[in-house]
């Protein structure tokens, strides 16, 4: 190489393009996680047969308006902690955002019950399975985000974990919500948080092994 072409290629860099995200092949981990999960509750739980009625209760709606909003919190802080550089210091907010309106809401229907109603409030029916349940359902699509972080560059690998994790506890209690007849605030409060706290603590717990690059 001649010292002029080398002088050359040190003042303009070298000739490196970033590789091109495998856009199909994420696509396709997150609809196969999210189908295997959404099949695995259809197996072993079924949707409930009075669903329709349920959904006449204004409860549900506010119910799903919780957990929607638990998974989009959760697949943005995914997202961000995936990419070196982006923006995280609103995530704190974004995550605390629908924990603080259902505890909120919670705390309000309790005060508005008669005492004789806040333990079924606060426990329900499916108290003993609903957070495992969850968490079970969660598996496939934790296991399909972490794939999809591995395909790009996360640095602070617990949180990343921690957030894949979230991320796919909030789907799961979408899907899990197709079964689930509890629809109280102060029940989703404590049984459905913790449901996605689980996972949410198993992926800081995996992600600095799983993630590393």
């Amino acid at each position: 190489m001649k010292t002029d072409d080398l002088i050359n290629m040190l003042a303009s860099g070298p000739d490196v393009r970033a590789p091109a995200l495998p856009v199909r092949r994420m696509a396709l981990l997150a609809s196969t996680g999210l189908l295997t999960s959404v099949l695995l509750m259809l197996m072993l739980l079924g949707v409930r047969p009075d669903l329709n009625e349920l959904a006449m209760q204004p409860a549900f709606w506010f119910k799903m308006a919780f957990v929607v909003a638990l998974t989009g919190a959760g697949g943005i802080a995914a997202t961000r902690l995936s990419m070196p550089g982006a923006r995280t210091s609103m995530l704190p907010l974004l995550i605390a955002a629908p924990l603080l309106s259902i505890w909120i809401a919670a705390t309000i229907r309790l005060m508005q019950a008669a005492p004789a109603e806040r333990h079924h409030l606060l426990w329900g029916d499916s108290w003993y399975y609903c957070t495992l349940l969850i968490a079970l359902l969660s598996l496939p699509i934790f296991a399909a985000v972490l794939q999809i972080m591995r395909h790009l560059a996360p640095t602070r690998l617990r949180l990343a974990g921690a957030g894949a994790g979230f991320a796919a506890g909030g789907a799961a209690s979408v899907i899990y919500s197709m079964h689930c007849p509890e629809i109280s605030a102060p029940f989703l409060g404590i049984w459905y948080v913790l449901g996605v706290t689980v996972p949410a603590v198993l992926g800081a717990l995996v992600g600095p092994r799983i993630l590393r690059w």
